[in-house]
């Protein structure tokens, strides 16, 4: 488990770095990987659904799953970010990415989770030690989609506030 939880550091650090250098934005990437513990939330739901306990490959998927879900934030993210410099308006920029990526992000999840499907509900004694990934890939996946499709966007607008409160304190404190 110690080795483990090295992974999940060193991952964490990989996406954030793999997420910063293309935006050009140190708090950007924390907004994309602000869904990672909804993912892990939805793998553990769903081993609850399933009636199966946790085990070291369960743990691995939900490993796997934090960089599956960084996909359907990161296509929010830089459609906000490409229409963000097209309109002033903010807010409209936001709506406009929620709006226009819904259905890949949607679909993308969709699919995965079913293409997962066969896995979860093999019986045979050579897919057991499987599953559990599965499961954790699986229910993450969807859980992480419906949580994304809600806390990017504000996530988003809460540091663009930020952002202007900070610019705002900085003119006040600079007369």
């Amino acid at each position: 488990f110690h080795s483990l939880w090295l992974g999940l550091l060193g991952l964490l650090f990989v996406i954030y770095a793999l997420l910063a250098i293309p935006f050009g934005s140190y708090l950007q990437p924390f907004i994309v990987m602000s869904v990672i513990p909804f993912g892990a939330m939805g793998a553990v739901i769903g081993h609850w659904i399933m009636g199966m306990d946790l085990t070291l490959l369960s743990l691995m998927g939900i490993l796997a799953l934090s960089g599956v879900v960084v996909n359907d934030s990161l296509v929010l993210v830089d459609y906000i970010n490409r229409h963000s410099k097209d309109t002033k308006e903010m807010i409209k920029a936001i709506s406009n990415a929620g709006a226009a990526r819904f259905r890949p992000v949607l679909l993308t999840s969709l699919t995965t989770f079913a293409g997962l499907m066969p896995l979860m509900f093999e019986k045979s004694t050579q897919a057991q030690f499987l599953i559990p990934m599965a499961v954790s890939l699986g229910f993450g996946i969807i859980f992480a989609t419906a949580i994304t499709l809600i806390l990017v966007p504000v996530n988003y607008m809460i540091l663009e506030d930020l952002k202007a409160l900070y610019r705002k304190e900085m003119s006040i404190s600079n007369r």
